[in-house]
């Protein structure tokens, strides 16, 4: 599933050609994608709507719009779910076999297209909520991380997933934060130290803030037609062959630690694989 820094880099690409483009009409595919709303009430919404700007809550993507009737603002939820994707798209290009949702913005097309269907486009807010502060704002901090922390005794790396403790953070970040603090993932979480509280804290910071900055840089194919896995997206044509992303224990089960050299272990925690380097993260 898409983390934080993807959806980042995705709404920092897709902000600029959004703005100021007005929604003419709306098609919905997959109406699953819309709830709670209803189809009638998503397309009244937002027909006529003009796109102001996009910003980024945990996982989350906000497009704020001026309604066309009275000029009132209103915000569409969306989430790219496990497989989606979000796109511009010449309007006489063929639309993708599971686009979802699909604005018609004059010459171009805005496509949600999502596979699996488990993502989200919607005028319900709710899921946002109970969101935790976003690990890269000032609120984050880490006398307010500890006292999260202290609260449970669930697995370290299984509560670093509690989107209502930290907002956007996924499997894949938290694996990678833990490996640069030197924590074992099955550390209880009321276990950490302050010492070592201060350490995730910083490297969850560090790794977000790398993969938001390598995301910003690299020739990406937003709409995934080259699926080599960078960034759930794809390189573009003519990205250079280095670029890959740098992660340093996930999905790395068996190859050397950077650090040490040891195997990189797989375990299974909440349904999730989790990798870690067992001397660099011992108990």
């Amino acid at each position: 599933m898409p983390e934080l820094p993807e959806v980042e880099v995705l709404a920092r690409f897709l902000r600029p050609a959004l703005r100021g483009k007005i929604i003419r009409g709306v098609t919905v595919r997959r109406e699953k994608v819309l709830r709670p709303t209803s189809l009638k009430k998503f397309r009244q919404t937002l027909v006529g709507a003009k796109f102001k700007n996009l910003s980024r809550r945990g996982k989350y993507f906000l497009f704020e719009l001026q309604a066309k009737a009275l000029g009132q603002t209103l915000t569409v939820l969306g989430h790219l779910g496990m497989t989606g994707k979000m796109f511009l798209a010449p309007k006489n290009e063929p639309l993708p076999k599971h686009a979802a949702v699909i604005f018609d913005l004059g010459e171009m097309n805005f496509v949600y297209e999502d596979t699996r269907y488990f993502g989200r486009m919607t005028l319900d807010l709710a899921p946002i909520e109970k969101l935790g502060p976003e690990p890269l704002a000032e609120n984050f901090s880490p006398e307010n991380f500890a006292l999260e922390l202290k609260r449970s005794r669930q697995p370290v790396k299984v509560k670093l997933l509690d989107q209502s403790v930290i907002a956007g953070v996924g499997n894949i970040y938290a694996s990678e934060a833990l490996f640069r603090a030197k924590i074992p993932p099955k550390l209880a979480a009321n276990k950490l130290t302050f010492a070592q509280t201060k350490k995730l804290h910083g490297t969850i910071r560090e790794v977000l803030a790398e993969a938001i900055q390598f995301g910003s840089t690299v020739p990406i194919n937003f709409t995934g037609k080259k699926s080599d896995g960078l960034f759930y997206f794809g390189s573009a044509v003519g990205a250079p062959d280095f670029y890959t992303e740098r992660l340093r224990v996930y999905d790395r089960a068996g190859k050397p630690c950077v650090n040490c050299g040891s195997p990189i272990k797989r375990i299974v925690q909440a349904a999730r694989s989790t990798f870690f380097c067992p001397l660099c993260q011992k108990t």
